[in-house]
């Protein structure tokens, strides 16, 4: 392997082709890493005209196109033994490495690189330069997904100096549009079809038009139609099948009439398959990482509190209850349904059955108590005589917002004492009325014996 090539320090030897040997070189000037694409100047007057014209065709068309979808040529040069070009080096794989190695790129990932593909040829079609050798070979992905395309060595250009013979046919086999087989005349509508194939080949992994040699495989591409990607996977989109027959199509008339429509049709099969995808998946992998949760505090246990004791409302609590005194009991909160709640919550019910029922009792007393009753101190309920009558107990009233006080039941003996102070009162208004009565009369019988 040779060491230099004009200024140029050879590094590796990338691959070889049919016109010379491709080189990893450095540009030691401003020290960029470049590709040196070399012609063999070993062979016969005719060969070494043919492929000098071709390889000046290629330096003419490359130099003409800048756009980000195509290789950049830095530099021509030539030497003693080779005719060589310094070009962008392309840190990626070729998408016919890509179709070769069995895994096949997503239906996503491979529309968004012919889209890329078809942008720098419509960019070159602008220019009035027509590529005539799309094939996967000649598609770079790089990281990041970018595509480029290269070798532009058979483009014909605009008052092209590069003459063939009748019948001579440039290009590969496979990939060559049905004019181009019969030799007829060719427009930017040939890279159209030449892309179509490449796309069916990278979605579906199997070449459109194939055969035994290379006649067969001319007769498959003017003749033959092959069956949609879909028929090979049904995960693909049903409009890939109608945008990659538009791009075959054997006529003229019946194909994209410029590569920008195909581009178009592209981005539009992405932008339905995106909206296929469900919302949470696409937030889910834009999503930034979520920052580690912190662990809980650890509570020494003498600082731990018991909060089974503490009510369950509580009044708001002001300046004074936040330095530290006892919050107070809401004026609504009721001790006795608390036990209720607590007891039914424990099991517990059958325990505290006597004090609900004594509580229910008193709770359902209604009556007034008088300020001088003994049942203003509430004392002990005295027990009945046997001969009493036992009151039926009362219905457990409704919880009321204020509980009613609380006082104890009357016992016969304060019944009686009411009864006797009832009959002394009523005996002193009858002997009352009497009085009033018997001085009635006597006024008016005085009356009467004065007229």
């Amino acid at each position: 392997m040779i060491s230099t090539l004009g200024r140029y320090k050879i590094v590796a030897e990338i691959g070889q082709g049919a016109m010379g040997v491709v080189y990893k070189a450095v540009d030691p000037i401003i020290d960029r890493t470049v590709a040196i694409k070399t012609i063999n100047l070993n062979l016969s007057r005719q060969e070494l005209e043919e492929y000098e014209a071709r390889f000046q065709q290629e330096i003419k068309a490359a130099g003409r196109l800048n756009h980000p979808n195509i290789v950049t040529i830095y530099d021509v040069g030539k030497t003693d033994q080779v005719a060589y070009m310094a070009m962008e080096f392309l840190e990626g794989q070729e998408l016919k490495d890509m179709i070769a190695s069995g895994n096949l790129p997503p239906a996503d990932q491979t529309v968004d690189i012919i889209s890329q593909v078809a942008d720098g040829l419509w960019f070159a079609h602008q220019q009035d330069i027509v590529h005539r050798d799309v094939k996967p070979s000649n598609i770079m992905v790089m990281k990041g997904g970018i595509a480029k395309i290269t070798d532009f060595g058979i483009a014909r250009l605009p008052n092209s100096a590069v003459k063939t013979m009748t019948g001579l046919i440039l290009g590969s086999p496979r990939y060559m549009s049905p004019e181009q087989v019969i030799g007829k005349a060719i427009d930017a509508r040939s890279d159209i079809f030449s892309l179509g194939v490449v796309l069916y080949e990278a979605l579906t992994g199997i070449a459109p038009f194939d055969g035994d040699n290379v006649n067969a495989i001319m007769y498959a591409t003017v003749n033959t139609t092959p069956p949609p990607p879909s028929s090979h996977s049904r995960s693909l989109p049903t409009m890939l099948d109608l945008i990659v027959a538009k791009a075959m199509a054997k006529l003229l008339e019946d194909r994209y009439q410029s590569i920008k429509e195909f581009a178009d049709d592209l981005r539009e099969v992405r932008r339905q398959i995106d909206s296929a995808r469900p919302a949470a998946a696409l937030k889910a992998s834009t999503a930034p990482p979520s920052p580690p949760r912190a662990a809980p505090p650890i509570i020494p246990p003498e600082r731990m509190v018991d909060t089974a004791t503490i009510p369950l409302v509580a009044e708001t609590p002001t300046k004074e209850d936040e330095s530290g005194k006892a919050l107070a009991l809401a004026k609504t909160f009721d001790s006795f349904d608390a036990t209720l709640r607590l007891a039914a919550m424990t099991d517990q019910t059958d325990d505290f059955r006597d004090y609900i029922s004594a509580t229910q009792k008193m709770r359902a007393y209604k009556g007034k108590v008088e300020p001088g009753s003994p049942l203003a101190k509430s004392p002990p309920p005295a027990p009945p005589p046997a001969a009493a009558e036992k009151p039926k107990p009362a219905p457990r009233p409704a919880p009321a917002a204020a509980p009613a006080p609380a006082v104890a039941r009357p016992s016969p003996a304060a019944n009686s004492a009411r009864s006797s102070s009832a009959s002394s009162a009523s005996n002193l208004m009858a002997v009352a009325a009497i009085v009033v009565l018997a001085l009635a009369a006597l006024g008016l019988t005085v009356a009467l014996l004065l007229k």
